[in-house]
């Protein structure tokens, strides 16, 4: 290379390095304003600076947690493929079967109350404090799952015509379970009266531990675990567009908290209650009145909510639906044969195996979303799995076998003798 040669290269790059030095300080800061304007657009729209638990909730779990109890919550919401293409609403479920610790939405709640004793000094770990509840299944596994993580024990009472893979669960978790027989709150034999006494007793006896009854149907920190949690959570992955909100209740958690906490933030949302046959909060909500046909004398074949559906339907009004029952704006009533032809749609049309609360709450949405019309967008709550409700629920679902071709008409219109 000759020398002309040699000082052209070495201007040229002389000055490319005095030109990229010189435009640093306005090249850079545009390069950095199109790379935070990038990670905001794929973040979507920030929230309200006040929101905080919904930043928490889109900010999603560390990479690590902590036991257990750290795989509550922060679940995903899904678009249910089929329901929405066949109502033109957007459908989703928020998958509570993934919750780490008893696979259910109760998890929130079972957590949210050993917290709360905590907090008041009531179970102390690995003192031989046990933690009593009556349930229909749900909450007992989680409590049984957390108890053991937490250093409890834990006595689970429950209705004796309850799916029996629950109480088998709740005995490989370490549980003691005392299935009883159906009966109304206000007899004593209540599978929840049961509960509170046994746990009464412990603490006055001379045993070793505290004996604490969970109270779930009247406890608080229920609706306070949705409103800190699954609420925030909807919220964020919502973006804070939200149409219509569906759930059913047991004890009237969820859907107290959630609307708690969605209905300051969007005035209009639409929250709906579904209800299986037999349980009187479908007339409570629509009509003021706590009854429903089924529990008309001499037509009740069981004690409770005549029912096939477990996990929500009641006949009284817990202090946990009190709390937000003013915000529930309709009711929609599911009979047996519904949910379970809901249930074998999700399963046929999205491999979707969920449990019979869920399944009601399905069969509700699409009634929502056919009132409300296409476009909107709906949340509901997919509480557990189908594998908890095999030998009652699904055993009288059947299987679903080859079919592909059924149509949302024949789930809407199905009937008791299909």
């Amino acid at each position: 290379m000759d020398d002309p040669s040699r000082i052209y290269i070495g201007t040229a790059f002389v000055a490319g390095a005095l030109l990229t030095l010189g435009l640093k300080d306005l090249v850079y800061p545009e390069l950095e304003r199109r790379i935070r304007e990038h990670q905001a657009c794929s973040q979507g729209p920030s929230e309200d600076p006040q929101d905080e638990e919904a930043l928490s909730a889109r900010a999603g779990p560390p990479a690590i947690v902590e036991g257990i109890e750290g795989c509550i919550g922060n679940t995903p919401l899904f678009r249910i493929k089929s329901l929405s293409d066949a109502t033109g609403c957007e459908i989703l479920g928020k998958a509570e079967f993934l919750n780490g610790a008893g696979q259910s939405s109760k998890d929130r709640v079972a957590l949210s109350m050993i917290q709360l004793a905590e907090e008041h000094g009531i179970l102390s770990p690995h003192s031989g404090d046990t933690i009593y509840e009556g349930t229909s299944g749900s909450t007992g596994i989680s409590l049984a799952s957390l108890a053991r993580a937490k250093g409890y024990l834990a006595h689970i009472c429950m209705p004796s015509d309850q799916a029996i893979e629950k109480s088998n669960l709740l005995l490989k978790l370490g549980a003691i379970v005392d299935r009883v027989p159906p009966a109304p709150i206000v007899e004593k034999d209540n599978f929840v009266n049961r509960a509170r006494a046994l746990a009464q007793a412990q603490t006055a006896s001379d045993a070793q531990g505290t004996g604490f009854f969970a109270d779930q149907f009247e406890n608080e920190a229920n609706w306070r675990a949705h409103f800190s949690g699954t609420g925030p959570e909807i919220y964020a992955q919502c973006e804070g567009k939200l149409d219509a909100f569906i759930a059913g209740a047991g004890t009237g958690g969820t859907i107290s908290g959630v609307a708690l906490f969605l209905k300051p933030k969007i005035p209009n949302l639409y929250v709906v209650l579904a209800d299986p046959q037999g349980s009187g909060l479908y007339n409570r909500v629509r009509f003021g009145v706590m009854f429903d046909y089924k529990e008309k004398e001499g037509t009740r074949r069981r004690r409770q909510v005549d029912s096939i559906v477990e996990g929500i339907g009641i006949n009284r009004v817990t202090a946990n639906f009190e709390a937000g029952k003013e915000l529930v704006n309709d009711a929609v009533r599911v009979t047996d044969a519904q949910a379970l032809a809901m249930a074998r749609w999700l399963v046929e049309k999205d491999g979707l195996f969920v449990g019979s609360s869920s399944a009601v709450n399905c069969f509700a949405a699409v009634k929502t979303a056919m009132k409300l019309g296409p476009g909107h967008r709906i949340v509901t709550v997919l509480s557990d799995s189908g594998s908890r409700h095999l030998s009652r629920f699904w055993a009288k679902a059947g299987d679903v076998g080859g079919a592909v071709d059924t149509q949302l008409e024949d789930v809407l219109n199905a009937h008791e003798d299909q």
